[in-house]
C-alpha cells in the first residue's frame, strides 16, 4: 500500500491513536461550544434583540436543520475523499461564524449567521466521529469514541455555560461570542498539520469507492431505522433542555444568568463523566445495554429543574444534574458506535450522518421550535417536559437495538 504524510495504515502505533483522540477531543469540544453559546447567552441576547421564546426555538432549529443536511451531504463526500478535506476547511469556518456572531443586530441577522453556522459545523461531526472509529483498535473503538464525544459535554456544556456567562455578565454577550470563536482557529491549524487520513483497508485494490445507489441501502438495517429515532429522541432532550432550562431558571426560579450557568456547568460535568464512561464499559457490556441504562437516568435531568425544594438549595440542584445528565452517552452509543458498526467501513460516516440528520430534523429542528411555541402559550415548564420524553424514546428505541460491540462474536453485525 502507497502512503503519504496524511494517511497511515489500519494498524497505526498506538501513540498516534491517543494524540488523535487528545486533539479530536478538543475539537470537538469547540464545535459544541460554539454551537451551544448561544443558548446559554440567551437571557443576554433576548432583551437586547427583542427576541421571544419563539423566535429563540427557531434559532436553534435554522442551526439544526442546516447541521442535518449539511453532515449526510459532506459526511458522505468524506467517505469518498477522506476525512481531512472536509473536516480542516469546516474548523475554520465555523469558528469565524461565531465571530460574526457577535456583530449582528437584529433577529433575521443572527438567523442567517446560525444556518451557516449549521453548514460548516455539521461535518464536523460525521468526520470527527468516523475519523477517531476508524483509527481505532477494535477493543478500544468504544472507548476512543466515548472520549471524543464527551467533549461536547465538558466543553460545551460544563465549561461552556459558566464561560459564556461570566465573559457576557462583564463584557456583553457579543465579546463572549469573540472568545469562543478563538479555539477553533488554533485547533484547525493544529488539524492541518498532524492529523493524517484512516486508511480503511489494509490495500489499496480492497478499497470500494461506493456507489450512490448503494447509500440508499443503508436504511434496509434495522438498527439504523431504530438509531435513527433514538437520535431524534436524544436531539429533543438535548437541544429542548439546554435551550429552555436557562429560561427556566431565571424566568420562573427568578436566578441570575450566571447561576443558571453554575448550575447547567454542573450539569454537564455529570455528562462528561457519564460520556466517556459509559461507552467505553459498552467494549465488555455491549452497546445495548449501556443504552438502555443511560437513556433512563436522562429523562430525569429535565424535571430536577421544576422541583421547587431543588431550585432553592443550588448545591442540592447542582447534584442531581451531575449524577443523572448522561446525555453524551448517547450520543457515542446510538450515534456513532451502533450505526458505525452496523454497516461495512466505506459507509461509516454516512452511517453516522444519516442519523444525526434525522436526529437534527426532528429532535433538533422541529422540537425547539415546537417547544418555544408551547413556552408561549403554557410557560417554561413544558418544554422541560417536552426534553424528558426525548430521553424515553431513546429508551424505546434501545430496547429492539441489536448488538453490535466487536467482543460479541455471536453479533453477525459486529464489525472488527
Amino acid at each position: 500500500m502507497t502512503t503519504n504524510r496524511h494517511t497511515l495504515p489500519l494498524h497505526q502505533s498506538t501513540r498516534y491513536e491517543l494524540g488523535l483522540v487528545v486533539l479530536l477531543f478538543l475539537t470537538w469540544g469547540t464545535v459544541f461550544l460554539d454551537r451551544m453559546s448561544l443558548l446559554y447567552l440567551a437571557p443576554f441576547i433576548a432583551p437586547d434583540l427583542r427576541l421571544s421564546h419563539t423566535q429563540l426555538g427557531l434559532l436553534v432549529s435554522a442551526l439544526a436543520l442546516a447541521w442535518a443536511v449539511s453532515g449526510l451531504v459532506l459526511g458522505a463526500v468524506s467517505d469518498r475523499i477522506g476525512r481531512r478535506p472536509v473536516l480542516v476547511p469546516a474548523v475554520f469556518s465555523f469558528s469565524l461564524l461565531s465571530w460574526v456572531s457577535g456583530v449582528v443586530r437584529s433577529f433575521g441577522e443572527l438567523f442567517a449567521v446560525r444556518i451557516l453556522m449549521g453548514i460548516a459545523e455539521g461535518p464536523t461531526w460525521s468526520t470527527i466521529t468516523a475519523t477517531v472509529e476508524e483509527s481505532s483498535a477494535p477493543e478500544r473503538r468504544g472507548r476512543n469514541v466515548g472520549v471524543v464525544v464527551s467533549a461536547a459535554a465538558l466543553v460545551g456544556l460544563a465549561l461552556a455555560p459558566v464561560l459564556t456567562t461570566q465573559i457576557a455578565a462583564r463584557v456583553g454577550w457579543r465579546g463572549a461570542f469573540f472568545v469562543a470563536g478563538i479555539p477553533g482557529i488554533l485547533l484547525g491549524s493544529l488539524l492541518w498539520k498532524f492529523v493524517r487520513e484512516p486508511a480503511r483497508k489494509l490495500s489499496e485494490t480492497d478499497h470500494h469507492i461506493p456507489h450512490w445507489r448503494e447509500y440508499l441501502a443503508l436504511l434496509r438495517h434495522r438498527n439504523i431505522l431504530l438509531c435513527c429515532l433514538a437520535a431524534a429522541g436524544f436531539m429533543n432532550w438535548l437541544f429542548v433542555m439546554n435551550a429552555f432550562a436557562p429560561l427556566y431558571i431565571t424566568e420562573v426560579s427568578m436566578n441570575s444568568a450566571t447561576f443558571a450557568g453554575l448550575i447547567l456547568g454542573a450539569s454537564g460535568l455529570g455528562a462528561f463523566l457519564w460520556g466517556w464512561t459509559l461507552p467505553w464499559l459498552s467494549d465488555y457490556t455491549g452497546r445495548k445495554p449501556a443504552l438502555l441504562f443511560v437513556a433512563l437516568i436522562s429523562a430525569i435531568v429535565p424535571l430536577t429543574y421544576q422541583i421547587t425544594y431543588l431550585g432553592s438549595h443550588p448545591w442540592l440542584l447542582a447534584i442531581a444534574g451531575f449524577i443523572a445528565n448522561g446525555g453524551q452517552g448517547i450520543a457515542a452509543l446510538a450515534l456513532v458506535l451502533v450505526p458505525a458498526e452496523s454497516v461495512p467501513p466505506e459507509f461509516a460516516a454516512t452511517a453516522i450522518g444519516l442519523t444525526t440528520l434525522v436526529g437534527e430534523v426532528f429532535g433538533g429542528t422541529l422540537a425547539p421550535a415546537i417547544a418555544g411555541n408551547v413556552a408561549d402559550r403554557y410557560g417554561l415548564a413544558a418544554p422541560l417536559w417536552i426534553a424528558a420524553a426525548g430521553a424515553v424514546i431513546v429508551f424505546c428505541a434501545g430496547l429492539f437495538l441489536r448488538e453490535t460491540a466487536p467482543h460479541k462474536p455471536a453479533n453477525p453485525a459486529a464489525r472488527l
